[in-house]
């Protein structure tokens, strides 16, 4: 058990490593394509050591998940165009905000109600929080960037009076939420359900006044967010290579954020208000 043990931290360790090496590679076109294979090796083994660590109630289901997620993954990589590839990035960021939330969610459920730990970290349940908030947003926000830029939705901006004084009280509220939450989680379940709502609502309000130009930059934006949740999942479910690989993108998304703003001489604040450069909305 103890040789097993120090297997599996190994091997994270050995993934966080790819998953950095993999990241640096990213950064030249040249080898962009190695790099994206050190970070698949880098997810194949965290899934395998997470797999021999966990107790994981049916290899089944799991094994028909992956057959599931790879057909789409293998389809989405023939059939999707490289000028279509922003949308693509976009659903996946979703996905992957929607991944966050539900195991957030499904996680706390098990050792606050199944389980019934008598008491439940403080660490745990705000990493739950911000897992839902972020993860929320970035499922939402990103389909909406989608939509926009898909044309499956009008790409201009969706402006209303009071507009950014909402998305700013719905913030305070999702806050509070996550405090009651936080304070007294069994006896306040009810304040995470209001938090998934006002999240979900916060992704689609905070992106529709953002026009279809400026879409991009969203979508990268998205991407450390989709990183950041991950990161926050990795606290609840106490898996360092998730809360690395999280913090890489979140990250990196960040940096790749504001270098396009700073390429398109705009500030992230403008963008994110859809302020258009010359004034007015976008």
């Amino acid at each position: 058990m103890e040789n097993r043990d120090i297997l599996i931290k190994l091997t994270y360790l050995f993934s966080s490593l790819l998953f950095i090496f993999g990241i640096k590679k990213m950064g030249k076109t040249s080898s962009a394509r190695q790099g994206n294979l050190y970070s698949s090796i880098a997810m194949l083994l965290a899934i395998l050591a997470t797999l021999i660590d966990r107790e994981v109630l049916s290899y089944t289901e799991i094994f028909v998940g992956v057959l599931i997620g790879s057909a789409v993954g293998v389809f989405a990589a023939i059939r999707v165009p490289m000028t279509s590839m922003p949308e693509m990035v976009a659903i996946f960021n979703g996905v992957g905000g929607l991944a966050s939330l539900f195991v957030a969610v499904s996680d706390f459920w098990y050792h606050g109600f199944e389980k019934n730990v008598h008491v439940l970290d403080s660490v745990i349940t705000t990493s739950v929080a911000v897992s839902i908030l972020i993860g929320a947003v970035t499922f939402t926000g990103s389909y909406i960037a989608y939509a926009k830029l898909s044309g499956t939705m009008n790409g201009r901006a969706i402006v209303f009076p009071g507009q950014h004084l909402l998305n700013l009280i719905l913030f305070i509220a999702a806050i509070l939420s996550a405090f009651m939450f936080v304070a007294a989680p069994r006896e306040h379940v009810t304040f995470l359900f209001i938090l998934i709502g006002i999240s979900l609502l916060l992704g689609i309000l905070t992106v529709i006044p953002i026009g279809g130009a400026d879409m991009p930059v969203v979508i990268s934006l998205l991407n450390s967010y989709s990183g950041m949740a991950g990161c926050a999942t990795g606290f609840v479910l106490n898996n360092p290579v998730l809360v690395i690989s999280g913090a890489l993108v979140g990250s990196s998304g960040i940096i790749l954020t504001n270098i396009m703003c700073v390429a398109m001489n705009r500030s992230l604040v403008s963008v994110l208000l859809g302020i258009r450069a010359g004034g007015g909305h976008g």
